[in-house]
């Protein structure tokens, strides 16, 4: 059994947390995971704390690796939050470069490089955009980070003995705790703040937005797909979007989160949850200790605007993943089934009630 290196860049989100994980059960990969709060060495795993993106300190750092050399493979999931478009792709496309630099001239076995992408490649957090989307559609107005990284990739593939695959997932729902992006959390701490105020379960989103077509994607099926991708020589240099393979609205989906946590559902009320949960820290606070919950701060469970995000697409959000398929992946996952067994999972935790 061939032994491989794996870089993981963004080792602590639900995408590359996951990732990890995945790779470490299966036995075949030494691992590497870059972050900015780093972390222990565990058996397979080492974790090494690095700022992405200063470029001196990441060429640095990863240049003193005594690994860094053996790394056959880097899955990029690292990511920086800003207002805007124009301003994310700056720092995101540096990153990956950053990496790409202090990388490529030590790991002369590099094999590929797997970068995550999302929906935002087809314009989806513009407005309604043509569904399903499909890898193969023309790109929209920039600026758009997803399209420049992914051009960079292709730009430094021609000549070189790596290729590079491109995953491009719906919302993706694990656990993670402290990340932007988590929208299982959102509805987990909403539901349980709901609960323990004593008030129905009100989806919080546009009007548009209940009925509307969307789709998820499992961040175990996503892990399973990543590290597909990044072996399966026929996908070397292609784009795959990955989602859990079925589809729903939130209409019919709610009643059934609500009843998880036995809660009636009322009517829907367009809510900003960034405001109408910014006085609740106190609250969540009272609630650990009440519930013996492991104390966590209020701002690693709450990922307020990305629920606002989300909760506000009054059109339909859902591509065409046959092409994955078509290619070989065939694994899926029940949309209901999931959120349930990460509602289970978060109070097996114990980090909601």
């Amino acid at each position: 059994m061939e032994q491989k290196t794996a870089l993981v860049v963004g080792a602590h989100g639900v995408i590359g947390g996951n990732l990890t994980a995945h790779l470490d059960s299966s036995g075949e990969w030494n691992i590497i995971g870059l972050s900015r709060r780093g972390g222990p060495t565990s058996g397979r795993i080492r974790h090494v704390a690095v700022d992405l993106l200063d470029r001196r300190q990441t060429v640095a750092d990863l240049a003193d690796l005594p690994d860094l050399e053996a790394v056959t493979h880097i899955f990029y999931a690292a990511y920086q939050d800003r207002p805007s478009s124009a301003e994310l792709v700056g720092p995101n496309l540096a990153m990956l470069t950053n990496v790409l630099d202090a990388v490529e001239p030590i790991a002369k076995g590099l094999q590929h490089i797997s970068l995550m992408q999302g929906y935002k490649v087809y314009g989806a957090h513009l407005g309604p955009f043509a569904t399903p989307a499909r890898e193969d559609d023309p790109p929209h107005m920039p600026p758009e980070f997803n399209v420049d990284q992914q051009s960079l990739l292709e730009r430094r593939q021609r000549g070189s003995n790596w290729t590079w695959s491109a995953l491009r997932p719906s919302v993706v729902a694990g656990i993670g705790l402290g990340n932007p992006m988590n929208l299982a959390m959102v509805i987990a701490v909403y539901a349980s703040i709901s609960k323990e105020l004593g008030i129905p379960l009100r989806f919080p989103g546009r009007p548009g937005a209940y009925d509307a077509l969307i789709e998820m994607t499992d961040a175990d099926l996503l892990a399973k797909a990543t590290i597909w991708a990044a072996t399966n020589p026929a996908s070397a240099n292609q784009a795959y979007n990955i989602t859990n393979g079925d589809m729903f609205r939130w209409s019919s989906m709610w009643p059934k989160i609500a009843a998880f946590f036995d809660l009636a559902v009322a009517p829907p009320l367009r809510l900003s949850l960034t405001d109408v949960m910014a006085d609740k820290d106190n609250l969540w606070q009272e609630m650990a200790k009440s519930h013996n919950l492991l104390p966590t701060p209020y701002s690693d469970v709450s990922s307020w605007p990305f629920g606002n995000f989300v909760f506000g697409w009054d059109y339909d959000v859902i591509s065409d993943s046959s092409k994955a398929r078509r290619a070989g992946f065939h694994e899926y996952v029940q949309t209901e089934e999931m959120f349930l067994e990460i509602f289970r999972d978060l109070r097996d935790r114990r980090l909601i009630p």
